[in-house]
C-alpha cells in the first residue's frame, strides 16, 4: 500500500484551490505522472527538496516531495505556457545579440 494515500496526496495538491475553480489534480494518473517524471529527475542528478532517507529509493523521495508542498503540479496549459514563454525570451535574447554584433 502506498503511504500517503492517492487521496491524500490530492488534497495536498488541491489544497490552494478555490471552491468552484477546476481542480489541478482529479485522477491517480496525475499522481503517477507528476512522481513518476520527478523521480527520473533525480535519477538524472537533480537534488532533492527533502531530507532523504539513506538508501531512499527516487520515487520514494518524489512523493515525500509531493507531500510535503515541494513539488508542485501544474495544469497542462500552464506547462505549456512557460514553455512558450522560455522558447519566447530566448529568441529574443538571440536576436538582441545579433542585432549588438
Amino acid at each position: 500500500m502506498l503511504h500517503p494515500s492517492y487521496t491524500d496526496l490530492m488534497k495536498v495538491v488541491n489544497k490552494d484551490v478555490e471552491e468552484g475553480e477546476t481542480k489541478v489534480v482529479n485522477s491517480r494518473y496525475s499522481i503517477v505522472l507528476a512522481t513518476s517524471k520527478r523521480a527520473r529527475q533525480l535519477i538524472d542528478g537533480d537534488v532533492p527538496m527533502v531530507h532523504a532517507k539513506s538508501g531512499a529509493k527516487p520515487l520514494s523521495i518524489a512523493i515525500e516531495e509531493l507531500e510535503e508542498g515541494q513539488l508542485k503540479i501544474m495544469a497542462e496549459n500552464a506547462e505549456e505556457a512557460e514553455a512558450l514563454q522560455a522558447e519566447t525570451e530566448e529568441a529574443a535574447e538571440a536576436a538582441l545579440s545579433e542585432a549588438e554584433a
